[in-house]
């Protein structure tokens, strides 16, 4: 499993458009605690630049 594989399921998981091959693939090459971290990740940088933009607009439109 390489970085970019894992990346992309992330990614697919999060958008819940991941396939049930790559679904079986993923639990059989990778390991647990890679997707936790990596999901954890993609989701505090998710909710950080989603209050980004909120700020942003909020900001511009004083």
């Amino acid at each position: 499993m390489t970085f970019i594989n894992l990346i992309q399921s992330v990614l697919a998981a999060m958008f819940g458009v991941q396939s049930n091959k790559k679904y079986q693939f993923d639990f059989q090459q990778g390991r647990f605690w890679h997707y936790v971290v990596a999901g954890t990740i993609f989701v505090v940088m998710f909710v950080v630049s989603l209050i980004f933009l909120v700020n942003g607009i909020i900001a511009t439109s004083n």
